[in-house]
């Protein structure tokens, strides 16, 4: 499998150097050649299989003579060990016998050591840079911005790695107290910078670094940011296995997905499994204040702008990264994206509101980013009438605790791994979004 970049597609690389550089040397994203399309016989015997070994048939696609099929099998087996569960509100779940038909369902992605969606990409790209550095006794400066989830899925997945230094990079005030007790606590070879400014601020500090050829070259710098292939790419193996169980267990329905949206990185692994053949007729996204994706989806123009703070604050991204893939798996064409695309934005009042009714109503807790993707699927339900609804539950409820708490005036009980961060020793940097603090910082630690 080749890659190209999107600036230019005469520049190539294989899936290690992708891997391993983030961005081409034009600062151009990467992007599958092509896409593997699987025939019917072939999918029936992907769903038969377990996640981990799904996704480790998948892997094998897209990765290049560096992995065998029986090292992608290790990297699943030991990134996978925990569950993917599709469930209902009530508690009914797709293993179970199939009961009476149930049309929305909740696919829970934060079952993970980081209670988020973020542990699926991160754990199999940490492993895959362990696998490779180990081969080539190399190093790497693994840089990252976050605006909640993915600095700690990331921190977690390359944690103690030999040949590896983290550093990441939040919005100071700009995520909740629990997500800054997982960033600062991890300690070892993982550094947490609070930057005084937005996600966006974050972002671009990260693209700064990489553009600048001596910082870059001096750390061997390689981004977790869903800029990296290698983040995007595992984000497909779960729509790609549960669509496929959700149409063996209900054949004759149309599956459509809804994804609380912020950098577009989960829309794009959607997408890339529907174009591989999952049966995902259509996506729903879900976005809060920052909806230049959903704006897009009306106008046709792509607006970015600064980000404002809200209480889904993952998703609080004014100029999402992925937006020129999106368009790559849809050749550019508008219509094409709108006829499998919806979107809607929501309120943090119309999210604090969903949260209290689903939970008094149904007893079931969503944190705010799952609420906006809730209320997005409910927002197009007559026009899926007819579809399986699968909303995606990106966190935890307990990794937004306080604000959470505020909404049901109850206390939510912090699961052992949360509790374990808010104990521990805090370790943070704060410095202003500035490259020549960030180089310093780089050259001192």
């Amino acid at each position: 499998m080749k890659y190209l970049s999107l600036s230019d597609s005469n520049l190539t690389a294989d899936f290690s150097t992708a891997l391993l550089s983030s961005l081409a040397p034009d600062g151009g994203l990467y992007m599958p050649e092509k896409l593997p399309k699987y025939r019917p016989n072939e999918l029936v015997a992907l769903a038969a299989m377990p996640f981990w070994k799904c996704a480790a048939k998948l892997a094998a696609h897209f990765s290049d003579d560096n992995f065998s099929q029986d090292d992608l099998e290790d990297i699943c087996g030991s990134a996978y060990d925990f569950p993917l569960t599709i469930r209902t509100k009530d508690g009914w779940h797709l293993d179970s016998a199939t009961p009476e038909l149930e049309n929305d369902f909740i696919m829970e992605l934060f079952h993970g050591p980081t209670l988020a969606f973020k542990d699926f990409a991160a754990r199999f790209m940490g492993r895959s840079v362990s696998h490779l550095l180990q081969k080539s006794g190399e190093s790497r400066t693994v840089l990252v911005a976050t605006s909640g989830d993915t600095g700690g899925a990331v921190g977690h997945a390359f944690l103690g790695l030999d040949n590896v230094k983290v550093v990441i990079l939040f919005p100071e005030a700009g995520v909740s107290k629990v997500q800054e007790a997982q960033l600062t606590s991890m300690g070892k070879n993982v550094k947490a910078i609070a930057v005084q400014g937005s996600f966006d601020d974050c972002q671009a500090l990260v693209k700064q670094a990489f553009a600048d050829d001596n910082i870059r070259k001096r750390h061997n710098l390689m981004s977790a940011n869903s800029i990296n292939i290698g983040r995007v790419l595992p984000q497909s193996f779960y729509y790609f296995w549960t669509a496929l169980r959700l149409k063996a267990a209900y054949p004759d329905k149309k599956i459509a997905y809804s994804i609380p949206s912020g950098n577009l990185g989960n829309l794009t692994g959607a997408l890339i499994a529907r174009k591989m053949g999952a049966p995902i007729d259509k996506l729903v996204i879900g976005n809060n204040d920052n909806c230049p994706f959903v704006d897009y989806l009306q106008s046709g123009e792509f607006d970015p702008r600064p980000s404002v703070p809200t209480l889904s604050n993952a998703m609080d991204i004014g100029n999402p990264n992925n937006f020129p893939r999106v368009l790559d798996l849809f050749d550019g064409d508008f219509q094409s994206i709108k006829q499998v695309c919806l979107g809607k934005s929501f309120s943090d009042a119309e999210t604090a509101r969903t949260i209290r009714r689903v939970y008094f109503s149904d007893g079931y807790l969503m944190c705010p980013h799952t609420a906006v993707g809730y209320m997005a699927m409910q927002e197009f339900t007559e026009t899926l009438q007819d579809y399986i609804r699968v909303t995606v539950s990106t966190a935890h409820p307990a990794k937004f605790k306080d604000e959470v708490e505020r909404i049901i005036h109850e206390e939510i009980p912090l699961p052992a791994s949360l509790k374990k961060s808010m104990l521990g020793k805090k370790n943070k940097h704060s410095m202003t979004a500035d490259l020549v603090e960030l180089a310093k910082f780089l050259d001192d630690n």
